[in-house]
């Protein structure tokens, strides 16, 4: 115990902003506040301007303040141009800094202003429950934060979010889909500290729910219904609303067992990963031509879009993709996808084998179904492409037909071939793909590996697929 609570002291101490991050923040914020101030003046608009998120709520992290600055517009914008309005306003605030637009449930605009990055978001000054746009609770999250967390749970939040960017699962936005810091927070309030919180999830057993205020004490057998995910933390802002919706499956399992890996062997490394080695591109080469299967990559140009936009699409086409291969009778060992989120995106499917051998077992109806089994029998008995049978075996009939695809990669060609409209490509993929379409096999892939360090750090933990916490001795 002693050792760990030495460990995490002093990560606590790198992570805690010191005095000047501080003053230099709190001037970055008044600015802002001012500018959009001015802004929505300016534009007629009337709106309560006030910095919002972890900045507000001194739970940021001295490596990475996260600046927001909320605009709560008037209830009596149409809410499909509160977006646009709020840009408008943003840009107009922003005149002189780099500006990036964003999107997440509408427009919003990020900004970098002396090194730092500071976001501008429009939403609703709304009234508890009459929600019209999901930033409207954020004021709400930050006053009852704020209410809620003294000076030692401060510091129990930075260790966990620290704890979270390590292991790769911090973060809401599409591309991540891990734990907000809001989430982080009211899980440090629930269970008291980073080390508990953190003993918690590594003693998970099907599912953890989080109902602070005890809304839900006396019904629950209602949560089931009412939140079906694996991880539930009761929003004590929006009783009706699970904070940890947005965790992917993948990202909560990635916590709980970096959790119990923690609990064994508290390292600093789990704050700070070493850098991944890249594999040299002989070791490469050797590691795809050992595994025994076959990798196949897709790799697209890019079609310009905000980034939660964009990785929506790429995870929804990489999920048709895998279909599309599946249901050919491919299997999928691993898939995953990549992007720099400007030029470059590639997919990647570790397939069990490329080619499949032409025959296919086609199973026909069990014999107690006698309509079925004439019809069966009729198409298949006479058929010159039936390899063999029909034949009854385990009490039904059974025959070897030619597969209409032996080749994963000429199946992704054909259809890819209009961009992928009818394989469920997402549509700005379809635009990307009719634009630029390459598929390598293996090794091929080494040229687009030595040309971007990104992807061949993505690739070579890709194909290692061991968490770095594993390593640790």
């Amino acid at each position: 115990m002693q050792a760990t609570h030495e460990l995490t002291q002093r990560i606590l101490k790198r992570i805690t902003p010191s005095k000047h991050a501080r003053e230099k923040v709190a001037q970055i914020t008044r600015l802002l506040e001012q500018k959009v101030t001015d802004a929505c003046k300016e534009m007629g608009v009337s709106a309560v301007v006030r910095v919002e998120g972890s900045v507000a709520k001194d739970t940021w992290l001295a490596e990475n303040p996260d600046i927001d600055v909320f605009m709560r517009l008037p209830t009596s914008i149409p809410r499909k141009n509160l977006g646009d309005i709020g840009l408008k306003i943003a840009k107009k605030a922003a005149e002189g800094f780099e500006q990036i637009e964003r999107y997440a449930e509408h427009p919003y605009l990020e900004i970098v202003i002396d090194g730092y990055h500071a976001d501008i978001v429009p939403c609703y000054d709304a009234k508890p429950g009459e929600w019209q746009s999901a930033t409207d609770r954020t004021p709400y999250h930050t006053d009852y934060i704020k209410a809620h967390l003294n000076q030692t749970l401060i510091g129990e939040v930075r260790l966990l979010k620290r704890f979270m960017q390590g292991i790769g699962v911090y973060g809401a936005e599409i591309k991540v889909g891990g734990f907000s810091g809001y989430l982080c927070e009211l899980l440090v309030m629930k269970y008291g500290s980073f080390n508990q919180t953190v003993e918690a999830f590594a003693h998970y057993s099907r599912r953890i729910i989080v109902d602070i205020e005890n809304v839900y004490v006396e019904r629950q057998n209602e949560l089931p219904f009412l939140f079906p995910e694996p991880l539930v933390i009761v929003d004590p802002v929006d009783k009706g609303r699970n904070v940890a919706s947005a965790v992917q499956p993948q990202k909560l399992y990635e916590f709980i067992s970096a959790s119990q890996a923690y609990i064994k062997k508290p390292f600093e490394t789990f704050f700070y990963p070493p850098k991944t080695r890249l594999l040299p591109i002989a070791k490469l080469k050797s590691q795809i031509a050992n595994r025994g299967s076959s990798i196949v990559f897709i790799v697209i140009s890019q079609m310009p879009a905000v980034p939660d936009v964009l990785w929506g699409q790429l995870y929804r086409t990489k999920r048709s993709l895998s279909k599309l291969l599946e249901l050919a009778d491919f299997k999928v060992l691993k898939g995953t996808v990549w992007s720099n989120e400007q030029t470059l995106s590639v997919f990647i499917f570790e397939l069990e084998s490329q080619i499949l051998p032409t025959a296919n077992k086609h199973l026909g109806p069990p014999l107690e179904r006698e309509m079925e089994c004439k019809s069966f029998l009729s198409k298949y008995s006479e058929n010159p492409m039936v390899f063999s049978g029909p034949y009854v075996e385990d009490g039904r009939w059974i025959v070897l037909v030619p597969r209409k695809s032996t080749d994963a990669v000429e199946l992704l060609k054909e259809k890819l071939a209009d961009g992928g409209k009818n394989a469920g490509v997402a549509e700005l993929i379809v635009k990307s793909i009719q634009k630029d379409l390459t598929v390598l096999v293996g090794a091929d892939i080494a040229k687009v590996y030595v040309e971007n360090e990104d992807f061949a750090m993505f690739l070579t933990e890709f194909l290692l697929g061991k968490p770095f916490w594993l390593n640790l001795r």
